[in-house]
């Protein structure tokens, strides 16, 4: 990016930004999410975890964007979110599921090392970060949920994260258009491996805010067992 160009998307404003719906849809999060959204837009776009083309869109592409999965986790448990990256959604489940303990999992130090400093400036006690790969940990993590966003085709996907989860657990994947095929192209890897059928939804979180495709699938058998 150029100087030029990173002068005109500094000069960007954010349309979301300063929306009295806000506070309101995030509810007792709203400190912990306002918070994160500054740390993203500093450091976040410092460290090269946000590109700085994002910030202008910070609200409606990745934090509304990220709490859409909420309504479709449990409220208690243990939730896995798989490749944390930026913290996108796993910091926004923290913050708005305080009842349930959510593993921030990525493979990357200076991942890890961003999502342990993120969770100590918000203060979230229900927070673990684990540096570590799915397949790494599956005989010895498991789960009520698991979150995924961008992280990879759901073929991949079910592999890492189906095996993360207790039987009636769910997987609750962030997917862009392509979700409907990429559920009919891996319908036999989740079948093998315990998961029920994929529902695809399209939904948002507040009106106006650009639609969102959630993939959730139920793990109804667990090592043969149903």
């Amino acid at each position: 990016m150029t100087h030029d160009e990173r002068v005109d998307v500094a000069l960007e404003v954010d349309p979301w930004e300063g929306d009295v719906r806000l506070p309101g849809f995030f509810g007792e999060s709203w400190t912990a999410i306002s918070a994160f959204h500054t740390l993203l837009v500093d450091e976040g776009v410092r460290r090269g975890l946000v590109g700085p083309r994002e910030v202008p869109r910070l609200w409606e592409r990745h934090l509304l964007n990220s709490a859409v999965v909420v309504p479709y986790l449990p409220e208690a448990g243990r939730i896995i979110d798989l490749g944390s990256g930026a913290g996108l959604p796993g910091i926004v489940v923290a913050a708005m599921c305080p009842g349930a303990e959510v593993v921030l999992l990525d493979p990357m130090e200076r991942r890890t090392d961003w999502l342990l400093e993120v969770v100590a400036a918000l203060g979230l006690p229900n927070v673990v970060v684990l540096r570590a790969r799915a397949e790494d940990v599956h005989r010895e993590l498991s789960g009520v949920a698991v979150t995924a966003r961008a992280v990879a085709p759901l073929d991949r996907l079910y592999r890492w994260s189906l095996p993360l989860l207790v039987k009636g657990g769910v997987l609750v994947a962030l997917k862009g258009a392509r979700a409907q095929a990429e559920v009919e192209a891996a319908a036999r890897v989740g079948a093998k491996l315990g998961g029920g059928p994929a529902e695809v939804m399209s939904v948002h979180a507040i009106d106006g805010a650009e639609e969102t495709t959630v993939v959730r699938v139920v793990r109804e058998v667990v090592r043969g067992v149903r």
